[in-house]
């Protein structure tokens, strides 16, 4: 039996980004992005109506993702208990990006899923697959923060301001740079 295009995505396999049902899915949730952005920040009670509709999951009523935010298809993403994220978090879904409990998310960061071929050819056919990214609790990620398809960050980590997480960051730690690389244990 044939996958779907959002399917294949979903099982980390080679799909086609201009699908017209995932074109359709990103246009959809682009424009409940746009709404929760506009929001007034008194609007407390209707930025969670509007998030607990978009993410896949939220542990409590105890977060908050400071706008603007922006994701691809909200669905993917899970955050655990007392979940903060500050200005301009960025969230490329294609694949499960679940964030664990007590994690601070810095202003400016980004968490990519998706992936793309380095051969221009195979790029320019707009086919692509996703990996899921995993946060463990306890984790603050600082502002300006890159975080890489397929990328573990583990309990009880700090990563520092600027860094581009290219690979798995082991529990406690404290890990910084370009690429990310732990410079302490704790």
């Amino acid at each position: 039996m044939s996958m779907t295009e959002k399917e294949k995505m979903l099982a980390g396999e080679i799909y086609s980004a201009v699908d017209p049902q995932l074109i359709n899915e990103l246009t959809e949730v682009k424009e409940i992005i746009h709404d929760y952005n506009l929001l007034r920040p008194s609007e407390k009670q209707k930025a969670r109506e509007i998030l607990r509709g978009l993410l896949g999951y939220i542990a409590d009523d105890d977060f908050l993702i400071n706008q603007p935010f922006y994701c691809d298809y909200g669905k993917q993403i899970r955050i655990g208990k007392r979940f903060f994220a500050n200005f301009n978090f960025t969230v490329l879904d294609e694949a499960p990006v679940t964030i664990g409990d007590d994690c601070f998310i810095g202003p400016n960061v980004s968490i990519y899923t998706a992936c793309h071929s380095t051969n221009p050819v195979e790029r320019n056919s707009r086919r692509e697959w996703s990996k899921s990214v995993r946060i463990g609790d306890n984790v603050w990620i600082g502002g300006s923060v890159t975080i890489l398809p397929g990328v573990t960050i583990g309990d009880n980590v700090t990563i520092g301001a600027g860094s581009v997480v290219v690979k798995d960051i082991p529990s406690n730690s404290i890990a910084v740079g370009n690429p990310c690389k732990v410079i302490k244990s704790i």
